[in-house]
């Protein structure tokens, strides 16, 4: 059975992205012990709320080495909606500017759209070749709750998944042992599962 751990760090949704795991057929261990991050087969990194109270949180429990050792030994790293967003270079909220791990080239900000939060179903533009989504329907849709992006076409590094809101946004990244999604799978029925189901069978 595939192993993961989930990264508790004060923030984030564990015990749906738990049992959304589960359900898919995973181990799931949650807490903050870098020994067992780094001996589970994946990494979930999940995440909700600011930016910069995420980063706190990270720092607190030195996650953000927890997350750059296992990618350095090219061991996958999973991020899910704040998860996603500090992987990248910096969080710009409220006029303020906090440093993210870095694992991704870019930079999270306000979503320019009529309606703030962009909160509800979606659909996205997967790239050819993501493992993410492979086998899924053009039209499945995934559940979103964010007021923050990397905002245009491409935006970072890797194998770049594109949802519209008002603008061009980045829904998901796969770029190396990294995968990261700005919606939640564990709230996106079966299409989240079937996300999950893929991301555990390239472990």
């Amino acid at each position: 059975m595939t192993s993961i751990y989930l990264l508790d760090y004060g923030s984030g949704n564990l015990r749906s992205a738990e049992r959304a795991l589960q359900r898919v057929g995973a181990q799931v261990e949650v807490g903050s012990d870098a020994d067992a991050a780094a001996a589970a087969d994946g990494l979930v990194v999940p995440g909700v709320g600011a930016f910069a109270a995420c980063m706190a949180g990270i720092d607190a429990v030195g996650g953000a080495r927890i997350v750059r050792d296992r990618l350095e030994a090219w061991r996958p790293v999973l991020g899910i909606c704040v998860g996603m967003q500090i992987m990248f270079e910096t969080g710009v909220e409220h006029g303020q500017q906090t440093a993210g791990i870095g694992a991704l080239r870019g930079a999270v900000e306000a979503l320019q759209a009529p309606i703030v939060p962009h909160m509800g179903w979606n659909t996205v533009n997967a790239p050819v070749g993501s493992t993410l989504f492979a086998g899924m329907e053009q039209d499945a849709r995934f559940y979103f709750v964010h007021s923050y992006a990397v905002r245009g076409e491409r935006g970072t590094d890797g194998l770049v998944t594109v949802a519209e809101h008002g603008e061009p946004f980045v829904a998901a990244v796969e770029n190396g042992a990294l995968s990261a999604t700005q919606f939640h799978p564990e709230k996106s029925g079966d299409a989240g599962a079937q996300l999950l189901e893929n991301w555990l069978r390239s472990l």
